[in-house]
């Protein structure tokens, strides 16, 4: 039986490989608003991070986050993002 390929995507705060199902996608859309992504199918630019504290603190801190997505990121985003965590 063939085996599926799983999917691999780079965390943006601790940049280690790891299956797109276990990461948590910010997206920017073409209209410029970010939000989370739980389904992981939502159009628009994306970006991944692990669901550890110490990667979103990483990833805040070196603004790693709105680089890769190429816009600046507001409080709220980050707050969400910390309530997914916990």
């Amino acid at each position: 039986m063939k085996r599926k390929k799983v999917p691999i995507r780079l965390c943006t705060g601790c940049q280690q490989a790891r299956p797109k199902r276990e990461m948590i996608r910010v997206v920017r859309n073409n209209e410029g608003e970010i939000f989370l992504d739980k389904t992981g199918k939502k159009s628009g630019r994306g970006a991944y991070i692990c669901p550890e504290k110490t990667c979103l603190d990483s990833a805040r801190k070196s603004k790693k986050l709105e680089k890769s997505l190429g816009v600046k990121i507001d409080e709220h985003i980050y707050a969400q993002l910390e309530e997914e965590l916990s």
